[in-house]
């Protein structure tokens, strides 16, 4: 299966990174593009249960797909849901039940620096997005 453009933009940038420290930098700067959240959007009903973190989760049908949006109080965070974004991209119900997300921080070179409580965060986006999907 292809992945969505912004996805493999993110694993080259990814791969060129050198070590934690640009891989870090690059976190921050993904983060920095996703689309806002306005204030109304960010409200209980599109609040993340399980983040230890504040993350906004919205869902938007688009043809066949999903486009997602979201948004988190901490910065890093928002680089990891950045990249998870870009991965999720046009998903279906499918492709989101199917996705490994383990798989594909080990392949941007992210997994090990997934403490277990952004790991459970991140397992609560993806739920939460199945949900918003099946509906």
């Amino acid at each position: 299966m292809s992945l969505p453009a912004a996805a493999d933009a993110a694993l080259a940038a990814f791969s060129m990174a050198g070590g934690w420290e640009q891989r870090a930098r690059l976190l921050l700067q993904w983060g920095e593009r996703l689309e806002p959240l306005d204030e109304a959007e960010r409200c209980e009903g599109n609040r993340v249960q399980g983040c230890e973190s504040q993350v906004w989760l919205v869902a938007e049908r688009r043809d066949q797909g999903w486009h997602f949006r979201a948004a988190s109080d901490a910065r890093l965070l928002r680089g990891l849901l950045a990249v998870l974004l870009a991965r999720v991209e046009g998903a279906g119900p499918a492709e989101l039940a199917a996705l490994d997300l383990g798989d594909w921080f080990e392949r941007l070179g992210l997994q090990r620096q997934l403490s277990p409580s952004r790991s459970n965060g991140l397992h609560a986006v993806i739920a939460r997005m199945r949900v918003l999907a099946d509906t």
